[in-house]
């Protein structure tokens, strides 16, 4: 891979932080230039020595950009293209990471349209619970998935240039359209987010709340691990995929009606069936995952 003179990162925090962290480690960054709402989160990303300058404006920003990535809250996507069209070169590649693909593709088309060759759209599959750039690290990347969602009017030199960058991140690339990426990630990730988010509010706001919490243990951990997640870039995504998330959200309802109507029936062994079969399921899924990559 072509080593990036430089590259700007929109929204320093975990997700574009660990991205600058993981092309340094691999020497295939020469400057990192940062760029977002808070002063306060940029100054800590050059104290931990995540970027090498903040920029004030975009202008600054893009001035001889090799490679941008947008990591900001998909909610923010919209502004953000809009306020960075004008500075942005004809030979600088531009890729995102937003959880959601359709909605940032129509930004893409609405704002940067006369530069569709070189901005590929793309998801990295990795994440934590804590977020800011005090939680980013080199190795989040490593043996992750990361979906790229291109254009038909992306030319294959940016495709594979944005295919190298996250390669280097030790990420494993495929590839899909923006239309089945949604329909997949609102069944295994941001159902899953809303389900953590609506039990813990759900026992927060009971009378006996603090008594609950106090037995909670290994499984409840496990199970409302991600309501831990920040709140507004969840809230952006399932506003973004709300129509497929709907569609998830009634077929697991089903579900729940099903497992209420075995309890009431008492009916035990469709019950033990049924969760002998997740639990095959899920452990075949376990086994096929890489190791848990840390700091």
């Amino acid at each position: 891979m072509r080593r990036i003179g430089k590259l700007v990162v929109c929204g320093v925090g975990l997700i574009g932080g660990s991205f600058a962290l993981a092309l340094r480690r691999a020497g295939m960054v020469e400057r990192v230039v940062g760029i977002g709402r808070s002063p306060a989160s940029l100054a800590r990303a050059l104290e931990l020595g995540v970027i090498d300058e903040a920029a004030d404006d975009w202008a600054g920003a893009l001035d001889q950009a090799d490679f941008v990535l947008l990591a900001a809250p998909v909610g923010q996507m919209e502004t953000v293209m809009a306020a960075m069209a004008p500075h942005l070169g004809s030979a600088t590649v531009v890729s995102d990471a937003g959880s959601t693909k359709r909605d940032v593709i129509e930004a893409i088309y609405r704002h940067l349209g006369g530069r569709l060759a070189n901005v590929v759209p793309a998801h990295p599959i990795a994440g934590a619970e804590k977020s800011g750039v005090d939680a980013a690290f080199a190795s989040l990347y490593q043996g992750k998935k990361v979906v790229l969602t291109p254009l038909p009017e992306n030319a294959p030199e940016a495709v594979e240039r944005v295919r190298a960058a996250w390669a280097a991140c030790g990420a494993v690339i495929h590839q899909m359209s923006a239309a089945e990426h949604d329909r997949v990630f609102a069944a295994v990730s941001h159902l899953p987010h809303l389900l953590a988010f609506g039990l813990v509010h759900d026992l927060a706001g009971r009378a006996n709340a603090e008594q609950l919490f106090s037995y909670a243990a290994s499984g409840f951990r496990d199970f409302t691990r991600i309501a831990g997640s920040h709140p507004e870039m969840w809230r952006d995504i399932c506003m973004a995929n709300r129509q497929a998330l709907l569609g998830e959200l009634d077929q697991y309802l089903a579900e729940l009606a099903y497992l209420r109507a075995l309890l009431l029936a008492g009916d035990a062994a469709r019950l033990e069936r049924l969760f002998d079969e997740a639990r095959c399921a899920r452990n075949a899924w376990a086994e096929q995952q890489p190791p848990l990559a840390s700091e």
